[in-house]
């Protein structure tokens, strides 16, 4: 088997690279997954890319069924398709209704009905070698979507100047994924592993390169959208006691000279009705 067998050691090291770096990626969002289950809470995390990797995973080992002599990717690819069920299973579990019921909507949407539609028209349209191009050019095209994602959080990162929303390691290790399966493609002649990769490639060398430009920069510049007197009460919110309390004092020490002032003030003006002469102290 291409790529699996040790007779060909270059393909069976990049693909056995990808399979150990794609682990490492798809454990990546266990932590978040925890927090999810200790709170009991999805607090407004989103279920598309979870969905939208668990069809990924669906398309490639489909695809590498088709191809035959594919096994390096139907390994990761059934680890990858394991672990997004859970997620997406942890997901429905803690998730309030609205966002349960959108969840379900692109699941079936799309890991249903999209595969499945897939599925029938390469196996009734296609036969031979041009089944295995149609797939292909499916798989490349939608993992080209899927490496075009990571656009958004570029201009987040050059809009706010913080690479708080990009982590380092994340996309260090996408560009050595993407490294490793490109080489795989590569040996393997296989150009519909090879050109989405390349742009994975791309996109991950960009992240962190902003990454080194702005990593210093950690606060996130925000507009104000709300009232002033809002302002003023979230300003209230954050002062520390000790300045609460030397404020409450400072006013009132200036509203009792006020009243002392107004006290004499008013004296002055029975004492001039009086006649009476008043030196002030």
């Amino acid at each position: 088997m291409a790529g699996l067998s040790l007779q060909h050691p270059l393909p069976f090291a990049f693909g056995m690279l990808g399979n150990l770096i794609s682990f490492m990626v798809f454990l990546a969002p266990i932590p978040t997954f925890y927090r999810v289950y200790r709170k009991k809470s999805t607090e407004g995390f989103h279920s598309v890319p979870y969905v939208v990797a668990l069809f990924s995973c669906m398309l490639w080992i489909y695809y590498a069924f088709v191809k035959t002599n594919s096994m390096l990717l139907i390994t990761i690819n059934t680890f990858g398709l394991f672990i997004e069920t859970i997620y997406i299973t942890i997901y429905l579990i803690y998730a309030p209704k609205k966002a349960r019921i959108f969840c379900i909507q692109i699941f079936v949407l799309l890991d249903v009905v999209a595969f499945a539609a897939i599925v029938l028209l390469t196996q009734l349209v296609f036969k031979g070698s041009n089944r295995v191009t149609v797939l292909g050019w499916i798989c490349v095209g939608f993992s080209i979507g899927v490496f075009a994602a990571p656009l958004s959080v570029i201009r987040l990162v050059i809009r706010t100047k913080s690479v708080e929303f990009m982590p380092f390691y994340l996309s260090f290790f996408l560009t050595l994924s993407a490294i490793a399966w490109f080489g795989y493609g590569l040996f393997t002649k296989d150009i519909y592993v090879q050109l989405p990769n390349v742009l994975g490639f791309l996109f991950g060398i960009a992240q962190m390169l902003l990454y080194i430009i702005y990593k210093k920069k950690k606060n996130v510049v925000v507009e104000p959208t709300v009232p002033e007197h809002i302002l003023k009460i979230a300003e209230l919110m954050t002062t520390p006691t000790s300045e609460l309390q030397v404020g409450i004092e400072e006013n009132d020490q200036k509203k009792k000279a006020n009243e002392d002032g107004e006290g004499v003030d008013n004296g002055k003006t029975a004492a001039a009705e009086e006649g009476i002469e008043i030196n002030a102290v």
